[in-house]
């Protein structure tokens, strides 16, 4: 979720989404066509995937991180590019590694995706300082991508207090 002056409202969705596959990546399988919140709904496709990256070793989780991430910056600067917009709210894979961030290192179980699912949708929705001004300042690939990678670590951080003191 973004207030940026270019951005493009979720209600419009590019048919190309449905047509090329890195779209369909980007739009989170799709997620990111549905109406209303549709980084909400990136955030819940991301979910599915955890338990089975927790099976890796940590690094190997780590080591993921970094490639989505990186792929990331490439996907989501290519489709804004072809649909000729700066951060069209439909693009979701951005909220999907900030999701991945947000778990790496949380033990299993759903109240613990729950937990990480609200703590990095409130991250995400509320952008505190200096996540507001990556969004509004940082452009391409890397800005769509940053707010969130960083909304990410704050609620990563913020995971891991809450795995701190309840475990």
């Amino acid at each position: 979720m973004t207030d940026h002056p270019n951005q493009v409202p979720a209600e419009f969705v590019p048919p190309s989404v449905w047509r090329n596959p890195w779209h369909f990546l980007a739009f989170g399988f799709g997620s990111g066509t549905l109406p209303k919140a549709p980084g909400t709904w990136g955030s819940l496709v991301a979910l599915p995937f955890i338990p089975l990256w927790q099976m890796l070793p940590d690094w190997g989780y780590w080591l993921m991180l970094g490639i989505t991430m990186l792929f990331g910056f490439w996907l989501c600067g290519k489709v804004a590019d072809d649909l000729r917009v700066h951060d069209h709210e439909g693009i979701v894979w951005d909220e999907m590694v900030g999701m991945w961030i947000t778990l790496w290192l949380v033990p299993e179980g759903w109240y613990w995706l729950l937990a990480g699912f609200l703590v990095f949708r409130f991250f995400d929705i509320l952008k505190p300082w200096p996540i507001r001004w990556i969004d509004r300042h940082v452009h391409g690939g890397v800005g769509i991508m940053l707010d969130d990678v960083l909304a990410g670590v704050f609620a990563w951080l913020a995971m891991q207090g809450l795995v701190w003191c309840f475990t």
